[in-house]
């Protein structure tokens, strides 16, 4: 079998209700190229029945090739080593639960064909989104846009197009919690947008719940920006400038004054409760890049893949 020149590589995690309907629009689409190209399925320890109907798709697809973990581990490494297993010129990413429309896929490709190593789809509209889901994440994208000094996009997820000089680039490095749309914009090269209207989930419900949310903006940010730090370093010299100012008031009190703080002692609790709770949530921040610091010096693998599952080479 030819080498393809497009790899679409689809994260899997219990989308048994609708991976079959993603594999027949992904396939319609690609046929529309009259290229060659492969469907990289990376089945994240998937409880469902996802694997077995993926299997079926390789059984009688030779363009399919599945990924299957030896246990779940995240949405950021199985896009990861699809990248890393794809044998494409071009390497598409695209969710399998069909929010992101397959269809979208045809003008990353015109934008490739154009010369561009990296065409990212930006959401100009998103249907069937909470207010608080859709509140947080246009919050959470311009946070980070103002704390690092990439220029990572704002509105996208990790539907995109990199060309292989990207996707090689990528491969080297070696980061454990990552932020992939993040890195593909710190290696650089020629890139661009297409808009598009990101759809309603096909079927079944997100895998992204708020606590996953949350973890991805937290390797986002600690992964592209120190400034957390130094936040840290300024509201602890804030904070000890003012105890320094109200030591000094007591000792004039005491001293010019004859006069004794013995009221106001419910205040003062209150203040010393306020700073401690602050100087915690300041160790949570270093704990935060500390904890960063300990899976990367174990320099564990990102992912295992137990099996890989293809066909191309009996037909």
């Amino acid at each position: 079998m030819e080498n393809p020149i497009y790899s679409v590589v689809i994260p899997v995690y219990n989308e048994e209700e609708s991976i079959s309907e993603s594999y027949k629009r992904l396939s319609d689409v690609m046929k529309q190229t009259n290229e060659a190209y492969e469907l990289v399925f990376i089945n994240d320890g998937s409880k469902d029945n996802s694997l077995e109907i993926m299997r079926e798709f390789a059984a009688a697809d030779s363009s399919v090739v599945i990924l299957n973990f030896s246990r779940n581990f995240g949405h950021q490494n199985a896009i990861t080593a699809g990248m890393e297993y794809a044998r494409g010129d071009a390497v598409l990413i695209i969710d399998a639960d069909l929010q992101d429309p397959p269809e979208v896929m045809l003008l990353m490709i015109a934008k490739y064909k154009e010369g561009y190593d990296v065409v990212y789809g930006k959401r100009e509209k998103r249907e069937g989104e909470t207010f608080f889901k859709l509140a947080t994440a246009k919050i959470f994208y311009r946070v980070l846009k103002n704390m690092t000094s990439v220029d990572i996009p704002v509105d996208t997820g990790d539907f995109r197009l990199i060309s292989r000089a990207v996707r090689d680039a990528m491969k080297n490095l070696p980061e454990k919690n990552r932020y992939v749309r993040g890195l593909v914009s710190w290696v650089g090269f020629k890139q661009t947008s297409v808009e598009y209207v990101r759809a309603e989930r096909f079927a079944g419900e997100t895998k992204y719940p708020f606590k996953k949310m949350l973890k991805l903006a937290l390797d986002g940010i600690t992964s592209f920006s120190y400034k957390p730090l130094r936040l840290a370093t300024g509201v602890g010299f804030f904070f000890s400038f003012l105890s320094f100012a109200y030591l000094a008031i007591v000792i004039i009190q005491r001293l010019f004054f004859s006069y004794t703080t013995e009221w106001g002692w419910a205040s003062i609790v209150a203040i010393i409760l306020f700073t401690q709770g602050v100087l915690l949530m300041l160790l949570g921040i270093a704990g935060e890049y500390i904890g960063r610091i300990y899976e990367e010096v174990k320099d564990r693998p990102n992912y295992i893949v137990a099996e890989v599952i293809s066909n191309r080479d009996k037909l």
